[in-house]
């Protein structure tokens, strides 16, 4: 399985991150199957560093195998399940051992709002859910541990600067 990180250098080897903020999954690595989506990360890891430099790093991912050794969370569509493991990630409420790496989809900052709203009572979870499942999410794979990153091999990546 091809995967891709957004960023602007070249990562050619991966790293379990520590964020100074809450994210959907976690702390890890963060890649996406959808290119498309690690040219946005991309773009956005350059706004807010304030620079022009964009890179999408390119890998080759043994999914087959890491499905059989290794503890992997999977959410097939924004549920119930993954609307409440992000709100627990994003509050640094889950354990960082519980598992090795989650597949899902992304909560981007339209989708944020729905889980703000849900998290404060605003919408409940048949409310959040369903205006989750309009908006035509991407997918994201975090490697959580160290273990993880033996499955992904880095291949290659792409210089973005001035494609548009």
């Amino acid at each position: 399985m091809i995967i891709y990180h957004g960023s602007t250098v070249p990562v050619e080897t991966p790293d379990i991150l520590r964020s100074e903020r809450n994210l959907d999954f976690g702390e890890g690595f963060y890649t996406t199957s959808n290119r498309e989506q690690a040219v946005s990360w991309a773009n956005i890891v350059a706004l807010r560093q304030e620079t022009e430099t964009q890179f999408i790093s390119i890998y080759e991912f043994d999914l087959e195998k890491a499905e059989k050794e290794l503890t992997i969370i999977r959410f097939d569509e924004p549920d119930v399940e993954w609307l409440n493991f992000v709100c627990m990630n994003r509050s640094g409420r889950i354990h960082p051992t519980l598992y090795d790496m989650v597949f899902g989809a992304v909560a981007n900052d339209r989708v944020y709002t729905v889980v703000q709203f849900y998290e404060n009572g605003v919408y409940d979870e048949d409310e959040a859910i369903r205006r989750l499942k309009v908006d035509g999410l991407y997918n994201q794979i975090l490697f959580h541990t160290e273990k993880s990153l033996k499955y992904c091999r880095f291949t290659g990546y792409e210089d973005l600067r001035g494609l548009k």
